[in-house]
């Protein structure tokens, strides 16, 4: 299975903890992501209609080496942002054929089947899926 080596590392960080504290950690990226720049409104950006909170998403492959993702997300749903924040960290920077190659359902590695609804989940694999369509 072919990773980024930052995505590998945040679902890392999800295999060394258990339970609850799974939870706890998604919330901590959700408070970690990045606020959109300054030139970018939510109203150029792409909703992502299966997550169950209003999530915008911007990719900007202009460089196919180095492929920028913005997210947004309301501070009231910290699932939400916190899957949002996970694609962040393990995908922003990275190169388009490396973000083509992440397993649909890689977010199954992270643990959180038993914490989160499916629902929810769905919501993180709509995210990639779409990033990927703009990148194919």
């Amino acid at each position: 299975m072919s990773m980024p080596a930052a995505l590998a590392e945040v679902m890392s960080d999800f295999n060394e903890v258990e339970g609850q504290d799974k939870l706890a950690l998604l919330l901590e990226f959700a408070n970690e992501l990045p606020a959109l720049p300054t030139d970018l409104e939510e109203a150029a950006m792409e909703p992502v209609p299966e997550c169950q909170s209003p999530l915008f998403l911007h990719v900007d492959a202009e460089d196919p080496n180095h492929v920028r993702l913005y997210f947004s997300a309301p501070a009231e749903a910290p699932t939400t942002r916190g899957f949002a924040a996970i694609l962040a960290a393990g995908l922003d920077g990275q190169s388009a054929a490396d973000i083509l190659g992440v397993p649909d359902d890689f977010y199954g590695e992270l643990g959180l089947a038993n914490l989160i609804s499916p629902l929810r989940l769905r919501g993180m694999s709509a995210m990639l899926a779409r990033i990927k369509r703009r990148l194919e």
